[in-house]
């Protein structure tokens, strides 16, 4: 079965998304064979998400959450326990590992909370006031006086 698909000529067909055919070759290109650690997303809301990941092992002083543009990432890296004694079976997975999540726009992470091995992050969609649908008020008078005029070379050479 093929794994690889080539977006090329639909990137020529179209103008503006660069970015979620660079997102779907990146989906493509990640290594899904290793599922560590698990993770659950969860709609709380009709703008709210959480990300709940099984971090059994860690401690939340061994754990980084990172938000950065569009893009959350969560790392965890435990230290060594030295005096514990010898280890017979180790079946308690606790390798170093690095999760990141591809964030849409305008989607924030919140607060971060570790309980009972479980490290929740939220997430809330935000979208800023000019993004958000207006009403314009239909007004009657004469259009004349109302109309937004383009700058002329005399305005432009006073300001």
């Amino acid at each position: 079965m093929r794994t690889n698909f080539d977006f090329t000529p639909y990137r020529r067909s179209t103008v503006g998304f660069d970015r979620l055919f660079d997102l779907l070759e990146t989906g493509l290109r990640t290594d899904t064979a290793d599922g560590y650690p698990p993770f659950d997303i969860v709609r709380d809301g009709e703008d709210s998400y959480r990300i709940t990941l099984a971090v059994a092992g860690f401690r939340p002083d061994d754990i980084e959450v990172v938000a950065q543009q569009n893009q959350l990432t969560v790392t965890g890296k435990r230290a060594e326990d030295k005096d514990h004694g010898e280890y017979l079976h180790r079946g308690i997975a606790a390798r170093p590992f690095e999760r990141r999540f591809q964030l849409a726009d305008f989607i924030e992470a919140g607060n971060a909370r570790f309980e009972n091995g479980l490290l929740s992050i939220e997430l809330k969609r935000v979208v800023p006031e000019a993004m958000k649908p207006r009403k314009i008020e239909i007004g009657s008078g004469s259009p004349a006086n109302d109309r937004i005029s383009a700058p002329t070379d005399e305005s432009r050479q006073a300001a």
